[in-house]
């Protein structure tokens, strides 16, 4: 069963747990930071999807002070958390928040990156292109969108070997048995060629990953 993220419960547990399940969390972020450090300019305005508790909000506001960002999200239990984190860091200026998915975005490209991190594998196929579109159409030109998302898995010894990592993170067995089941029934992943073809389809160029764990990886693309 998925897992309910307007749950109180969920969101207050879930910067813990989330360590534990995705392998390199924290190193997934670094890479990201130092991407957009690489091709941004002062004063950048960034698009986080899927802003969830705010975790790489947080991260990015205390190494750019420059920089604005739009955060979205379709819970407004993680979106209220995230606003929470912020206001502590007395950042609030620095941030738009809008409760929604992608289609509540501001309708012009004014955007200079996007981050979809541990985001796409939760839309549903038939809904992952106008996603990706809504994206691509709120980015100025040139401008860059960061991926990170769960594979469809092809090597079957990936697939047997993450639960060890999970479980060498801090995962109990029965955290990891779930985990397995919630990969067959409550994710839409797509193959790397498929999930490439996708972002092309939508009109990003240059598409390459930047990162792989196991059955997750990290896409780069233009506009």
């Amino acid at each position: 069963m998925a897992k309910d993220f307007n749950s109180p419960k969920v969101v207050e547990g879930y910067d813990v747990h989330i360590r534990k399940l995705i392998p390199g969390y924290e190193v997934i972020h670094l890479q990201v930071d130092a991407i957009l450090q690489s091709v941004l300019k002062p004063h950048a305005h960034i698009l986080i999807v899927g802003c969830g508790t705010g975790y790489e909000l947080e991260y990015l506001l205390k190494r750019h002070p420059d920089w604005k960002f739009t955060a979205v999200d379709p819970s407004l239990t993680m979106l209220q958390k995230a606003q929470e984190e912020v206001e502590l860091l007395d950042r609030s200026s620095q941030v738009t928040f809008i409760h929604g998915d992608t289609s509540a975005l501001p309708l012009e490209a004014c955007f200079d990156a996007a981050l979809s991190i541990l985001v796409a594998h939760f839309v549903a196929d038939d809904i992952k292109p106008a996603f990706f579109k809504d994206i691509y159409d709120r980015l100025k030109e040139k401008a860059v969108l960061l991926t990170y998302d769960l594979m469809t898995c092809i090597n079957p010894m990936q697939l047997k070997a993450l639960p060890y990592l999970c479980l060498d993170q801090g995962l109990t067995e029965e955290q990891c048995q779930k985990m397995l089941e919630r990969m067959a029934q409550d994710f839409f992943s797509l193959t790397t060629e498929g999930y490439i073809k996708l972002l092309e389809k939508t009109g990003f160029e240059s598409v390459q990953p930047y990162a792989q764990i196991l059955t997750y990886q990290g896409f780069i693309a233009k506009k």
